[in-house]
């Protein structure tokens, strides 16, 4: 399928969304994350993702359990999901939203390296080009030019759990390509996140039992709140759907577009104000996005 068809120019319309929603998911994860603990927050999260999207799978598919063998992918597609939120939350309490956000400019290298491992596919010289360049000026946007800011930045603990977070992330879109059989798209997302959902109500249940929900405040429902509908339910359905559509390395370069996003996002909210330093970056980020999207002009379905 050719990339510039008008199907796929859509695709990628709705991956500019899908980064939008992402890099407001860190700055409101970093506001909510010490009112519960970090595996109450995803829980919820993902139940109250599950609970919204329930009515519009099953009227439009029917309720029908999975069989054996997709409810065995689905599961395994959960699992990179549950790690890296569980990482993101917890992380956070250790971590400046700074650092987690130049932490998973990683995501796409980490994507292209289980193409490798998982699907077979290697990448070319020229993608391989786009990911270095997309990195440089990712982190060059997120410190403002400011090398000496980047070589001191000190990790800490709430950084490495992060970054075992993205690594499990960066999975997750190889396996959507490897595992998806042809279900409806909405089906797919669904059941990922009602087992993801399962496994994190295993992790949850001692917190669920001590948890005082008196004490929480309504600011943190209604970061959960925006967070399941904006940052998991929508960002999900795009995620699955660029990946079969583009290819799990192309989707997971858009990512590099994160700081931009923050960044105008800051400007139009008025909280930041245009740096003529961010420029080398901007223009380093959109040389890889073509880099990465030219070196392979046909993509394959499933």
């Amino acid at each position: 399928m050719n990339i510039t068809s008008p199907s796929n120019t859509l695709v990628h319309t709705l991956m500019l969304l899908m980064v939008a929603l992402v890099a407001s998911s860190f700055p409101v994860g970093k506001m909510i994350t010490t009112g519960l603990p970090p595996e109450l927050l995803v829980f919820i999260r993902f139940v109250l993702a599950a609970l919204c999207f329930a009515p519009y799978v099953f009227i439009k598919n029917g309720f029908h359990l999975p069989s054996q063998k997709k409810l065995l992918a689905y599961t395994l597609l959960s699992i990179p999901l549950v790690v890296f939120f569980w990482c993101m939350f917890e992380g956070l309490r250790y971590t400046s939203a700074l650092n987690t956000s130049t932490i998973y400019t990683t995501v796409p290298a980490i994507t292209a390296l289980y193409v490798l491992l998982i699907n077979q596919e290697r990448t070319s010289k020229r993608r391989a080009l786009g990911l270095l360049l997309g990195t440089l000026g990712a982190l060059w946007i997120i410190f403002r030019g400011d090398i000496d800011g980047l070589l001191q930045m000190k990790l800490n603990y709430g950084d490495a759990l992060f970054m075992i977070g993205c690594l499990f992330m960066g999975a997750y879109n190889p396996l959507i390509k490897k595992l998806y059989s042809g279900e409806p798209m909405e089906v797919m997302t669904f059941w990922v996140i009602c087992i993801g959902s399962a496994w994190l109500l295993i992790l949850a249940l001692p917190a669920l039992e001590t948890q005082v929900w008196a004490d929480v405040s309504i600011e943190v429902y209604v970061g959960i709140a925006y967070l399941s509908i904006f940052t998991t339910l929508i960002t999900f359905f795009l995620l699955q759907l660029g990946t079969l559509r583009l290819g799990p390395t192309q989707v997971a370069s858009y990512s590099f577009l994160t700081p931009i996003f923050v960044v105008t996002l800051n400007f139009v909210i008025g909280t930041g104000d245009f740096q003529w330093q961010l420029l080398p970056g901007v223009f380093l980020v959109l040389i890889a996005m073509t880099l990465v999207h030219k070196s392979n002009t046909e993509v394959r379905l499933p």
